[in-house]
């Protein structure tokens, strides 16, 4: 049984997964767990892509990486993606979403994405791909949408998924 729970910080690049992230971890003392540097880490890549210019991360070997580790909760993963970790891993998935594009876009642009990648990524936000992703993945009652466009929405987020924590603290507590 584990003492913390463990929540999927997930939305299209550029939604500010990782600022939420170290932001929670700080103030809540959940680990953050950066799948992107999990991956580096422990290689756990299949293969680079030339035309995303992005590794390919093979979800097996990235599992049984921290599987050990999330396994006794308190984690925060950060990733682009939610539905390669088996339901029983996770107790709370906040989809973060940016509806104003122009926002997205500006984000994205300043990391330097190529045009391609980048029409990739904003379309994935207009279609709603990823809190698709995480309804079909996950039962509803722990899927969240929560917008991340504002400095002010980073903050409500924050108090809004401690709270979430301190609850199911109380509630799992024996």
């Amino acid at each position: 049984m584990r003492a913390a729970p463990n929540v999927i910080i997930t939305g299209t690049p550029g939604v500010g997964k990782t600022v939420h992230c170290e932001q929670l971890a700080q103030e809540i003392g959940l680990k953050h767990l950066s799948v992107n540097q999990v991956a580096k880490d422990r290689d756990c890549y299949e293969e680079y892509d030339e035309e995303r210019k992005s590794w390919v991360v093979d979800d097996d070997k990235l599992l049984d990486a921290i599987e050990d580790e999330v396994l006794q909760g308190g984690y925060l993963i950060d990733w682009h993606a939610c539905d390669m970790f088996p339901k029983s891993w996770i107790d709370l998935v906040v989809v973060l979403r940016c509806p104003e594009t122009s926002i997205l876009y500006d984000r994205l642009s300043s990391r330097g994405y190529h045009e391609e990648k980048l029409q990739e990524n904003l379309d994935a936000e207009i279609f709603g791909v990823l809190l698709e992703e995480a309804r079909e993945s996950y039962d509803e009652e722990i899927v969240v949408e929560l917008n991340s466009e504002k400095d002010d929405d980073v903050e409500a987020n924050c108090a809004r998924i401690s709270q979430w924590v301190e609850n199911w603290k109380q509630q799992h507590a024996d």
